[in-house]
């Protein structure tokens, strides 16, 4: 895995300083082929034991540029996991509702509940984001933001939620190309968005408000891992083993009846007691 992943708490990020199309050690994806399908057998089993004893929940947030693969990854990589104790999160522009509310209503009421795995495609994050870049908060609101998203994180820790955070790191020319291929595959058409386009023009005022939220909310309790996006097969290497080494880190275990094994056998009819 690239040594780059896990971004470094107190120092200002610089995203110039990662490389997109970084692959670690790999050369290709059948390298890693093997090692990939057992990573997807450990997930299916820590999730089953995860869901099984509600003891703990998983908050996995998935931030990028447009076309940075937020959608493909989740299908893709968390594709094998049981549906009854998973569901998927998109955050787009706020409704009057959300809108009446602080910013982190709407995202506090779909955080999972223990057992369960959560992904947020787009999060909370857009609120120091999408805002900064287009002049809707100054700077003394994004800091109070700043300090919120920090407590609201520490509030889900201190609550059992483990919280992964995921940038998913592509570049200026990788996202033109995916735009084009949507633009010319009748099959990927209807995810264009020409609002991608105008977006498109903002880029150098993204990549400094991101790196404005990794310098600022890169917490003990929820650190931000930079994954390398330009080599599809890689981003979901990485995104598969953050996601399964972090459970593997939590003390999970299927839970026990209550009721004494004894006890239990002598309900069994006659014929079946072992």
């Amino acid at each position: 895995m690239s040594k780059n992943v896990k971004l470094p708490r107190d120092k200002k990020i610089k995203l110039s300083q990662y490389d997109p199309d970084d692959t670690g050690s790999f050369s290709g994806k059948e390298e890693l082929a093997e090692h990939y399908e057992q990573l997807k057998e450990e997930l299916t089993e820590l999730q089953d034991k995860l869901f099984a004893g509600k003891k703990y929940s998983l908050l996995i947030i998935f931030q990028g540029m447009d076309c940075s693969g937020k959608d493909g990854v989740i299908k893709k990589v968390l594709s094998g996991v049981n549906p009854q104790g998973f569901k998927v999160t998109s955050f787009k522009q706020p409704t009057t509702e959300e809108s009446s509310h602080d910013f982190l209503w709407r995202a506090h009421k779909e955080t999972p509940v223990r057992g369960y795995i959560t992904a947020f495609n787009r999060s909370y994050y857009e609120d120091v984001l999408i805002t900064r870049v287009h002049n809707q908060i100054e700077d003394e609101e994004a800091e109070r933001r700043f300090k919120h998203i920090k407590q609201f994180e520490k509030l889900l820790a201190d609550h059992d939620t483990i919280v992964l955070k995921i940038f998913l790191h592509i570049s200026k020319d990788f996202q033109i190309k995916k735009i084009e291929e949507r633009l010319h595959d009748p099959s990927k058409r209807w995810k264009f968005d020409p609002s991608d386009l105008l977006e498109r023009n903002y880029w150098d005022a993204y990549q400094k408000a991101y790196e404005s939220v990794f310098t600022n909310c890169n917490s003990k309790d929820a650190p931000w891992h930079l994954v390398p996006g330009n080599n599809r097969w890689y981003r979901d290497y990485v995104v598969l083993s953050l996601i399964v080494d972090t459970l593997k880190k939590l003390p999970l275990t299927y839970p026990q009846p209550d009721i004494d094994m004894k006890d239990l056998i002598e309900l069994l009819p006659l014929g079946e007691q072992p």
